[in-house]
């Protein structure tokens, strides 16, 4: 499938929150069948994943972590699988830059960073080094997609 302008206009929109296919249309100047057609071909042709952000500002007592990891091995693709399915992992992605891995992980009061590191992440091998960065508070820039 082809990334055109009118589909970026559309996942714009959908960064948004989940906003209504008849105000994406109005705005847009085409018909809400339009939009629902192009998002659904989208998610059908793996383009688009509609989730949800963690506000975690919002959300009393969590901790929001963002752990980058560097690995002694290049099997990328299985070891952010591994981390996928550890205690807490919101989501673990191969990355450039000096880690190999970035998770994104949901602590809380009972589940803090030292249990998730000494319990949940040394059961992974072939993890050299890793950095963790607590999130006090998230934004959503809104910045425009060029084409």
């Amino acid at each position: 499938m082809k990334l055109d302008v009118t589909n970026m206009a559309i996942i714009r929109h959908l960064k948004d929150g989940r906003k209504s296919y008849k105000l994406i249309a109005q705005d847009l100047s085409i018909t809400e069948n339009t939009v629902r057609s192009r998002v659904n071909k989208m998610i059908e042709e793996g383009l688009l994943d509609i989730s949800g952000n963690i506000r975690i500002d919002v959300l009393p007592g969590h901790n929001l972590l963002y752990l980058g990891v560097k690995l002694k091995t290049m099997e990328l693709q299985k070891k952010a699988q591994e981390f996928s399915k550890l205690k807490g992992v919101v989501s673990a992605g191969i990355v450039t830059g000096r880690y190999d891995l970035i998770l994104q992980v949901l602590l809380n009061d009972d589940y803090d960073l030292l249990e998730f590191i000494t319990g949940q992440v040394t059961k992974i091998e072939d993890v050299q080094t890793v950095e963790s960065f607590i999130v006090y508070e998230g934004f959503n820039l809104k910045v425009p997609y060029i084409l």
